[in-house]
């Protein structure tokens, strides 16, 4: 049934005069739209929108007037990644709606202005609301605070300038009541969480830059003085990560001291995720050793250097778990399985497993061993065995290479694993066998070859004789995406890869070279994955067997769900060998949404630019290419052409001139159409790059423009 809306004014809720009557089931003798019934009509509302529904939809007509503010559509707000969202939009939202709001989620809205973010006080029903990447003050979030007596769960930003002094009285009771808090911050602070009496879960992302922009080195003594006596009794949930840096690594100690004092007899999920280096404290010893005896976790992730040569993880107790990660941890096959499984213990629990990085986790314990060395399969399948429901998995930045025997291939074993519905492999990992110095890579079905008086067929589907031509039936990979056919989110990554743009750091200038395996894997394989068809999110890194890109056509064609896509470093460096089949790929991408292309040389051209154009549904696009050019024109035209388009990002080897004009051209082109615009065009190898990168919206930043695996990178549903 309809809201009949009591808690509004008649005018908010009553069709406008110039609104069209109910429309008749039958025009023409075709079923209208509005002949369905209000159930199905709901569902088809439910994709629309909030914005679109209340500031369009409703007026059509007064059936669309009711059903548009249907309880079940105006319970829960979602506006992260509606760039349409304008200041106006969100205005009247909350005008017409915001009393009927529960949960509301604003989280990256970057383009709103925080006298816009300060009109959800009206909403004062919220229960759960996300402003993280939202632009607040102090003052201004004191003053939505205040309103929002309801309040549970709440995530937020901490930006240089906060000042926990200036919350009201009022705010104080809000923050005392919420369970829930995720605290991004950047800079040195506790941010609001010493306010929260009753925390149940803690998320905090520490983004805190080492320098201020005038070069000033920052120190967590900043918060001395401050409050610190953050409330963990009731904590159930507590989870950190850390962007590089060693500013982010001092404050984080400085929350983890009060955990070292007193457990929390309810913890069940400890988490921190470190890149690099963290060196254990007496602090965090004793925090480790008494979790290990008072309290039974479901989901763990330590700093690997709190793991490396430590007995921890034979003495924690874990009840019934559902996340582990060891990213990057020296954990050999014997302890995975002797601390970790327990000897083939049942974990029919576990729901995701990062294992990334782990070098040795599939070798047996030996000094001798390299991590180059086959894997032992009876460790893997003793894994597979006792994690059978597992549907996240991160395998990469490692070499797992198989041994030839029948059914002990990595790829055969890991088809048990039906559940799956996320997983990352390295690329060399799913080759059949060594390369031989006498065999040479096999060519594809699909690439162009020389016929006659060198006339050369052109790439494209005419040259296949159906949508896996060129794969091999026989080979593992394939058998193992046949076996999961479900799968949405799949990673190729190559073990030696790393991209040309880390965080906080220079450009790279030089890479590793890859597996020598690898040069196994190529285009047949790649079209090998056009058989999962429910596949949402690929990426692909680090193939240097790719000769033309061919099986790039197959995923396009037959993998329509796609919408989001990575590709770095294909085929062999120097020579970008995929391009027209890349072209002939994204004609068939029309729910494409983000494209991320890394690859030196790269000749983004009016050709690759065209082809782009036919992606609709495209938003954010990312290009990382050393050496490589582009055309300022051919990119002016393809933002005209693609109108959803609100991030677009290019590193290249231009110079500075033309990408600062470039830049200029597309803000002042589109900016007011498009209040999310967000433009970054820059050299690839400039000595400012740094200083640019720290001005893009950490939702882009941390999605699209920075490399990294996501499969299991965190435990799933860990927000909202």
């Amino acid at each position: 049934m309809a809201s009949s809306g009591e808690d509004m004014t008649s005018a908010d809720v009553e069709a406008p005069d110039t609104m069209a009557p109910d429309a008749t089931a039958e025009t023409g003798g075709s079923v209208h739209l509005l002949g369905f019934s209000d159930e199905i009509l709901l569902h088809i509302l439910s994709h629309v929108p909030s914005t679109d529904l209340v500031v369009n939809v409703r007026r059509v007509c007064r059936k669309l007037a009711a059903l548009s503010l249907d309880k079940s559509l105006v319970h829960t707000v979602l506006l992260q990644k509606d760039y349409q969202a304008s200041e106006d939009k969100v205005k009247q939202l909350v005008k017409v709606i915001g009393r009927e709001i529960q949960q509301l989620s604003m989280a990256g809205c970057y383009w709103l202005s925080g006298s816009t973010i300060e009109h959800v006080a009206r909403c004062r029903g919220l229960v759960k609301m996300n402003l993280s990447g939202c632009h607040l003050t102090s003052l201004r979030l004191s003053k939505v605070l205040s309103a929002l007596q309801q309040l549970r769960s709440l995530a937020i930003d901490v930006s240089p300038g906060f000042d926990a002094s200036q919350l009201s009285s009022e705010c104080r009771a809000t923050l005392s009541r919420v369970r829930e808090l995720k605290q991004t911050l950047f800079t040195p602070s506790y941010g609001v969480v010493p306010c929260c009496a009753s925390l149940q879960k803690l998320l905090l992302y520490f983004e805190i830059l080492d320098r201020t922009r005038e070069g000033a080195v920052l120190s967590g003594q900043l918060m001395v003085g401050q409050s610190n006596v953050p409330h963990y009794q009731n904590l159930r949930i507590f989870y950190a990560r850390l962007a590089p840096g060693y500013i982010n690594q001092e404050v984080v100690r400085l929350y983890l001291a009060v955990l070292s004092d007193r457990t929390p007899e309810n913890l069940h999920a400890f988490l921190i995720s470190v890149p690099g280096s963290f060196a254990e404290s007496g602090a965090t010893k004793n925090l480790l050793e008494s979790m290990a005896r008072n309290v039974a976790l479901d989901a763990l992730q330590l700093p690997k250097s709190w793991l490396n040569g430590s007995s921890l993880l034979q003495h924690m107790k874990f009840n019934n778990p559902f996340y582990f990660s060891f990213s990057r941890c020296t954990l050999s096959g014997g302890h995975l399985i002797q601390r970790v499984i327990n000897g083939g213990k049942d974990l029919r629990s576990l729901a995701s497993l990062n294992l990334s990085g782990c070098v040795h986790c599939l070798l047996p314990d030996s000094l001798l061993h390299k991590a180059e060395d086959d894997i032992d399969s009876s460790i893997l399948e003793t894994l597979v065995a006792s994690c059978c429901n597992l549907r996240h998995l991160n395998l990469s930045a490692a070499h797992h290479h198989s041994s030839e025997g029948l059914g002990r291939h990595l790829c055969h074993l890991l088809a048990r694993l039906r559940h799956l519905r996320s997983l990352s492999l390295p690329v060399c990992s799913v080759a059949d066998s060594a390369p031989r110095a006498d065999r040479a890579p096999a060519q594809p079905a699909m690439h162009a070859v020389p016929r006659g008086f060198g006339k050369k067929v052109r790439i494209g589907v005419q040259t296949c004789s159906g949508p896996f031509a060129g794969h091999q039936p026989s080979s593992a990979f394939w058998s193992l995406l046949k076996n999961l056919p479900f799968l949405e989110h799949l990673e190729l990554i190559g073990s030696n890869f790393s991209s040309a743009m880390p965080r906080n750091e220079p450009a790279i200038r030089n890479s590793l070279p890859p597996c020598s395996r690898a040069q196994n894997v190529g285009d047949s394989e790649v079209a090998a994955i056009g058989q999962l068809a429910f596949l949402q999110h690929l990426t692909l890194a680090q193939l240097p067997g790719i000769l033309t890109g061919s099986g790039l056509l197959s995923i396009g064609l037959q993998c329509q769900q796609l919408q989001s896509l990575s590709l770095a470093n294909l085929g062999m460096m120097g020579k970008v060998v995929y391009m027209p089949a890349l072209s002939d790929m994204l004609k068939h991408c029309r729910r494409l949404k983000d494209l991320r292309l890394e690859q030196p040389y790269f000749n983004a051209n009016a050709q690759f630019f065209q082809a782009l154009s036919q992606c609709a549904s495209l938003q954010r696009l990312c290009l990382v290419s050393r050496s490589g050019t582009l055309q300022p024109d051919a990119v002016l035209a393809f933002m005209a052409r693609c109108l959803h388009l609100v991030v677009c990002h290019m590193f290249t080897g231009e110079s500075l001139t033309t990408c600062k004009s470039l830049q200029q051209s597309l803000l002042r082109s589109f900016q007011a159409e498009r209040p999310a615009l967000n433009v970054v065009i820059f050299p690839l190898l400039h000595e400012g790059l740094t200083d640019v990168i720290r001005d893009v919206p950490m939702v882009h930043l941390d999605e699209i423009t920075l490399f990294k695996s996501r499969v299991a990178e965190e435990p799933p549903n860990l927000w909202w």
